[in-house]
Formats: structure tokens, C-alpha cells, sequence
């Protein structure tokens, strides 16, 4: 088992009653998709707010992050970076902005 960080965006913190991060333990492979799976069975008031519900693909404004890079488009079953199983870095869910 491997204990996540996870950073989340205000308004779902909120949602939720989180402060700044919360841990997350994956069992198995630490993917984008273990992640999200554990913070969604934990915190069910989630659902549908990070990833749809009928199809789990990303909504369209989220972004994933982590070690500065965007893990948006990347595999949600692809290995997340050393540092991140390492608790070093955080898995960052971002609320994107759009508008001019």
C-alpha cells in the first residue's frame, strides 16, 4: 500500500470539508485512475465532480499535475512519477479557468 498526496481544488475542498491536501492509500500500481478510484470511494460527494460518472473520463475543465508536468491527456492507467509514490510530490487536481 502507498499513501498519495493529493491537492484539490478549492471548491471541491470545500464540498467536502478538506483542508489543503489529503492522503489517499493505493494499493497496487499508483495510477491517475487508483488515485481518483480511492479519493472518489472515500469522498463520494466527488463523484461526477472530477470524472464523469457514466464514462470516468476527466471532466473538461480539470487538470491533473504532478512534478510540473500536466498529466491531463496521459493514461489514466500509466504509472504515476517516482516522486509522487515517493510522497515527495502531490497529485494536483486543478480546476482550469476559461473565458477572456
Amino acid at each position: 500500500m502507498t499513501t498519495i498526496r493529493v491537492v484539490l481544488p478549492a471548491p471541491l475542498r470545500t464540498m467536502v470539508g478538506l483542508e489543503r491536501e489529503v492522503d489517499v492509500t493505493v494499493q497496487g500500481e499508483v495510477t491517475q485512475r487508483a488515485v481518483l478510484d480511492v479519493l472518489e470511494r472515500e469522498y463520494p460527494a466527488l463523484l461526477g465532480t472530477i470524472r464523469g460518472r457514466a464514462d470516468g473520463r476527466r471532466r473538461a475543465f480539470i487538470r491533473f499535475f504532478a512534478c510540473e508536468e500536466d498529466l491531463s491527456h496521459e493514461d489514466p492507467d500509466a504509472p504515476l512519477p517516482e516522486a509522487v509514490v515517493a510522497g515527495r510530490e502531490p497529485y494536483i487536481v486543478l480546476g482550469a479557468m476559461a473565458g477572456g
